[in-house]
C-alpha cells in the first residue's frame, strides 16, 4: 500500500482518500494490522467507544483492533459519506459523516449508526498517516442529554 501512496502522479487529496478507503477496508475485512499501519506513531484516537481518548499503546496495538473486531459478527460495513479532504504538503485533514452497520455479537438483530468523523493527517518517512482521529455522535440538549443515534443525513 504504501508504495502506491507514494506515486508521484497522484495528488495529496487522492492520497490522503486512499488511506481513508484502505482504514474503511481493513474495518470491514476486521484486519488489525492493515487498520493500525493506517496510524502515526503518534496517533491519538477520539472515537465513539470509552475512554475518552485512546493512546498510540492502544491505537497501534492490533490487539485491541482484534478485540474490538470480535464484538461483531462477520459483515460489518463502514462507509464515509460527504468526505471533504484538505491537504497541504505536510499536514491533512478530511471530515464527512460516517454509517457503521452490522451485528453486535451481543445483540439480536443488526444496527446501523451514523456518525460525524474528522481525521488529522501528516506526513511520515513520505506516506500520509492518520495522526488523529475523532468521531463523535450529536447529544439531544432536552435535558436527556441521550446520544442522537437516530439522525440520518
Amino acid at each position: 500500500m504504501l508504495g502506491l501512496l507514494r506515486e508521484e502522479h497522484a495528488s495529496p487529496e487522492d492520497q490522503i482518500r486512499s488511506v481513508i478507503a484502505d482504514r474503511a477496508e481493513a474495518v470491514e475485512s476486521k484486519d488489525a494490522e492493515r487498520l493500525v499501519n493506517c496510524y502515526a506513531p503518534d496517533a491519538v484516537v477520539c472515537d465513539l467507544a470509552p475512554p475518552l481518548r485512546h493512546f498510540p499503546d492502544e491505537v497501534l496495538d492490533p490487539g485491541s483492533a482484534r478485540a474490538w473486531f470480535a464484538t461483531w459478527h462477520d459483515g460489518m460495513k463502514y462507509e464515509l459519506h460527504d468526505l471533504t479532504v484538505v491537504a497541504e504538503t505536510e499536514v491533512a485533514f478530511a471530515h464527512g459523516l460516517a454509517r457503521l452497520s452490522g451485528t453486535p455479537r451481543d445483540a439480536a438483530e443488526a444496527t446501523a449508526l451514523w456518525f460525524r468523523t474528522t481525521l488529522c493527517l501528516r506526513k511520515v518517512d513520505g506516506d500520509w498517516l492518520i495522526s488523529h482521529e475523532h468521531d463523535s455522535t450529536p447529544f439531544y440538549m432536552n435535558g436527556s442529554f441521550r446520544a442522537a443515534v437516530d439522525l440520518r443525513p
